[in-house]
């Protein structure tokens, strides 16, 4: 995977804005001795925002941007000027992207759709000038706020890739070959286990110029809620999908187990992935007479819809597509995507090269020091003796 662009798991360092202090300074002008306090509010700081956008299909520009800092905001000044805001930094990802909190494995916040704008990290509050806290019995307030800090977090980015079908067996399963049949895909293809090393995209034609994305996964292995293979570090990408194909071949020992210890490993991942709507596929019944099908069909499940298919021959391929066009259109397979629950991070399902990442030491810049140096003298002694004024006076 090291050598490969597709990223779908990154650790990285964000930080937003500190806002910028409130200025402390009094107003100094010819023929005005006692102009009282006019020190204006810092600015807020810079926010972190992720942004959706459909372009994009792996976090790889993220492998390489491992530190995202927003700017601070500048400090308040003389004449009730506000200082300027933090510069915003937004962060571009590619859709269905779930954030994470790198510590505790929290779920933070995710982004589904292009365009779509979540603010990650809020940037601090711009403290209040002076001139905010003048009274009738506080005319000379030689205090102002200071700004809010900043706010930093590493977080993990999971990318769970937006597809209508997800297929779902053991390597060596037919899965690739399947998709490379129906769809414009080519991924490879060998006569060995895990040939799939990452998720492939291919693109379905249906009828009447109609289409649907179906999403190949590494094979899963008996054992994979464990950490054993490859499969469960990518069944994140089927956790979106509203249709799920099993796909189990017909020269196993046994067909009813596979298909169970496949299940087995979905419901261990997440237990959510059950409610979605299930197919099964006997993939390779070029090899099977009618004899053999028959006695094979009697040995499935009744619950789940199930379908022989052979991809080199392309038997029943078409009868395939119209049982995955009526699933996915099915009104009870459309899960709204806040009804989707994001399972924590835990051991099993991080990625260790990323979990251990060590942040290089940043440095902190130093707070700026807002007093003024018109703010000291001995003209002020006797100012509350002999200026009056009332909270809302411009001076």
């Amino acid at each position: 995977m090291a050598d490969s662009n597709f990223i779908d798991y990154v650790k990285i360092l964000c930080r937003s804005g500190k806002g910028g202090a409130g200025s402390r300074h009094f107003h100094r002008a010819k023929y005005v001795p006692k102009g009282g306090p006019d020190g204006g509010d810092g600015g807020r700081g810079g926010h972190i925002i992720l942004r959706g956008n459909s372009h994009m299909w792996t976090l790889l520009p993220l492998k390489y941007r491992r530190h995202i800092f927003a700017g601070n905001g500048q400090s308040g000044s003389e004449g009730r000027s506000s200082g300027k805001d933090g510069e915003d930094v937004i962060v571009d990802v590619p859709c269905g992207t779930v954030v994470f909190d790198a510590d505790t494995g929290d779920y933070l916040c995710e982004v589904t759709y292009d365009g779509e704008e979540v603010k990650l990290l809020k940037g601090g509050r711009g403290g209040l000038g002076n001139w905010h806290f003048k009274s009738p019995t506080n005319r000379t307030p030689r205090y102002a706020q200071p700004g809010e800090p900043s706010v930093e977090k590493a977080v993990i980015l999971e990318l769970k890739l937006l597809a209508d079908v997800g297929l779902v067996g053991f390597p060596n399963a037919g899965k690739s070959t399947l998709l490379s049949s129906i769809s414009a895909a080519r991924p490879k293809i060998a006569d060995y286990p895990f040939t799939t090393m990452e998720p492939q995209l291919g693109i379905v034609e249906y009828r009447d110029r109609q289409s649907f994305v179906m999403a190949d996964i590494p094979g899963i292995i008996e054992g994979a809620s464990e950490g054993r293979g490859l499969g469960l570090r990518f069944l994140r990408h089927i956790e979106r999908n509203a249709v799920l194909l099993f796909l189990v071949p017909a020269d196993a020992e046994d067909i009813p187990g596979q298909y169970e210890v496949l299940l087995d490993e979905l419901r261990r991942f997440n237990p959510q992935l059950m409610d979605k709507q299930r197919l099964l596929a006997i993939s390779k019944s070029d090899m099977l007479d009618d004899e053999l099908r028959e006695e094979i069909e009697k040995t499935l499940p009744d619950d789940i819809p199930h379908v022989f298919i052979s991809s080199v021959t392309g038997y029943h391929l078409t009868e395939l597509k119209d049982m995955l066009w009526g699933a996915i259109n099915d009104e009870r397979n459309q899960i709204a995507t806040p009804s989707i629950t994001h399972r924590p991070l835990d051991g099993h399902h991080r990625v260790r090269e990323e979990d251990e990442f060590i942040f290089e030491p940043t440095p902190v810049e130093p707070e700026e020091d807002t007093f003024d140096e018109d703010d000291s003298g001995d003209w002020e002694e006797d100012w509350d003796d002999d200026f009056n004024y009332s909270v809302g006076d411009d001076n």
